[in-house]
């Protein structure tokens, strides 16, 4: 969860260009030097137990008349100086006017105090939320040419940041806008996936962020194939050896295997009421880190919002990449710069409005960029009203249709061995940071597992007319195990044609491996774990071979499959090391789980299993 908006804001690209061909050495006039177009200042704020944070303050140069601040807090660290050039992603902003402040959050570098991962509320003592509101007084009592209004924004860590300064709001709090921001650890985003614990993800971030106050070096997993690590490693607890201590929140997720008052606890959105705040919630439908809090901050907020001022964008983007230059998703090339409309056509205008007071107000409670047809479309509400639901089945033969399964319809089954997992990308596997393979694995051509006795796959015929997806899709399988404890993981998937792009066989060596012709993209994938179907708190055993209804929400999506395009969904019952190994067998904690409780299991998916598409 590295914070994708900083390193973008804070880049920029040189472009040098050759100067050309001459008879004689010509000697260019001197000029004066361009003035920079920002000022910086490092700051110490106080915050009311007195601890003070690390802070910078990028100031235009030159500015005319009061300016609204622009207040992003971080775990990464703030800039060391002001970008010697107007980066490409603040232009809008920069015409608008805006003083940008960048604060290292409590514990972290420069900034006092102890960094503890926690989300909780402190109703009697200092908080990410109270930090934010000292923050935001003192900032408008002492920073000078302000216009008394403040805008908090933020991606990922920042994100979450913004977000919950919407608790405990300061009067100048005039907008905000949460991006991958998430509000709970247990249920989804970063840590866990309905409790099914995201192991890779939790050695490389929460590492990062505990075992030094700065940013520090990657964990050294002394592989090229962090599959082999983790495969080697045993349950996920065995971390804590490593560590011996060092790393507090992962020896605490380890201790907290069930959703307890460790994590409700520390679910902050509890605490939003009637929204009073102006909002922009931003997620990408590719976020590999964070696809699911910021939906809920929408969804929280929308309980209580008389005024409307909660808003919801979202689009084809991995985690923060509506901050950088590709429009294309992963290696689906898409024309559109979707990233750029973002940023000046939604983002720009909405703190325009509510910070400066010039513009017009936004004129929607929802807007997608929509992957498939690749055009915005904006919502009265989220989930349309209109969608309506259509299931999709799994049939016994491996065809996926409308039609509900004939009486008698047989099932089909796999056998999943913890020992020989599936892998969640293709081997080898690179640590998460700064692999440029970890931003886009979602969308990756899934062929990889298709043919592996332990993935089942079902397709459709190819689509005769465009079929539009637009709200939250689920998978309800019927399926068994002769395990007591299981997982199953479904994805929904785009094939596309044969023919989807002109294709040269002999353009480089490897190429043919990368063409898009029959690739097989995932639109939505999640995992369900089978021990919390019927209690997150109390987990129960399975009964072996009893077939029963597994509920697995495969989130908010905006999508259409093309004409001549099949629907793919793929089952299986391992995602790794992206999710831990379920040992199949039932254990009071899967992090502690001994090497004897890891057993093969014969998993069975049923008729009746269907994927529920909310169909426009």
């Amino acid at each position: 969860m590295r914070s994708a908006l900083t390193t973008v804001l804070l880049t920029t690209v040189l472009v040098l260009a050759a100067p050309a061909a001459t008879a004689r050495p010509q000697v260019a006039p001197a000029s004066a030097p361009a003035p920079a177009p920002f000022t910086f200042e490092r700051v110490m704020v106080p915050m009311r137990d007195g601890a003070k944070m690390e802070t910078v303050i990028i100031r235009p140069s030159g500015a005319k008349g009061p300016l609204p601040i622009l207040l992003q807090r971080t775990p990464y660290g703030v800039p060391d100086a002001a970008p010697p050039r107007v980066p490409a992603s603040w232009k809008t902003l920069v015409d608008d006017g805006y003083i940008f402040v960048f604060q290292s959050m409590r514990g972290r570098f420069g900034s006092d105090g102890v960094f503890t991962l926690s989300t909780a509320l402190n109703p009697k003592g200092t908080d990410e939320a109270t930090d934010a509101y000292d923050a935001t007084a003192w900032l408008v009592k002492n920073v000078k040419g302000n216009n008394g209004r403040v805008g908090m924004w933020g991606v990922s860590y920042p994100g979450f940041a913004a977000a919950i300064a919407l608790a405990r709001p300061h009067p100048a709090l005039k907008a905000v806008s949460p991006q991958a921001a998430w509000i709970d650890y247990w249920q989804n985003d970063d840590l866990h996936r309905h409790g099914a614990l995201r192991l890779s993800y939790l050695a490389d971030w929460v590492s990062s962020l505990q075992l030094t106050k700065d940013n520090g070096t990657g964990f050294d997993y002394g592989t090229v194939d962090t599959y082999d690590y983790f495969l080697k490693l045993g349950s996920a607890a065995n971390l804590d050896r490593i560590w011996q201590g060092r790393v507090p929140m992962a020896t605490a997720l380890f201790d907290h295997p069930n959703y307890d008052s460790f994590y409700t606890s520390q679910r902050w959105s509890d605490a939003l009421g009637k929204t009073v705040v102006p909002t922009l919630n931003v997620a990408g439908f590719w976020d590999q880190e964070d696809p699911w809090g910021s939906w809920q901050i929408y969804a929280k907020q929308q309980e209580n919002d008389p005024d409307g001022l909660s808003l919801m964008v979202a689009g084809p983007w991995a985690h923060g990449t509506w901050g950088g230059v590709s429009p294309d998703v992963g290696r689906i090339r898409v024309e559109v710069n979707h990233p750029q409309q973002f940023r000046d056509e939604i983002q720009a205008p909405f703190f325009r409005y509510w910070l400066h007071g010039r513009g017009d107000r936004p004129n929607f409670r929802a807007r997608m960029f929509q992957s498939g047809s690749w055009v915005w479309k904006s919502y009265e509400s989220w989930p349309p009203k209109a969608a309506q639901p259509r299931a999709l089945y799994l049939h016994a033969d491996g065809s996926l249709d409308f039609t509900a399964p004939a009486s008698g319809e047989m099932c089909r089954s796999y056998v999943s061995d913890p020992a020989n997992p599936v892998p969640f990308r293709p081997r080898p596997i690179s640590p998460t940071y700064p692999s440029p393979e970890w931003r886009w694995w979602e969308a990756e051509d899934q062929r990889f597992v298709d043919h592996r006795p332990d993935v089942l796959s079902y397709f459709s015929a190819p689509l005769t007319e465009d079929l539009t997806v637009t709200g939250q899709i689920a998978a309800e399988l019927m399926a068994s195990t002769s395990g007591t404890d299981s997982d199953f993981v479904v994805k929904l998937i785009d094939v596309l044609p044969d023919d989807y792009e002109k294709f040269s066989p002999v353009a480089s060596l490897g190429a043919y491996l990368r063409q898009l012709n029959g690739y097989q993209w995932p639109i939505a994938m999640e995992v369900r774990r089978g021990r919390f179907l019927k209690s997150a708190t109390v987990p129960q055993a399975l009964v072996p071979g009893k077939v029963m209804a597994w509920d697995i929400p495969l989130r908010d999506h905006d999508h259409v499959f093309k004409k001549g395009h099949r629907i793919m969904v793929q089952v299986q019952s391992s995602w790794f090391p992206v999710i831990d190994r379920n040992p199949q067998t039932f254990v009071p904690n899967i992090a502690r789980a001994k090497p004897g409780d890891y057993v093969k299991a014969e998993q069975k998916v049923c008729a009746g299993s269907r994927v529920v598409l909310p169909v426009m």
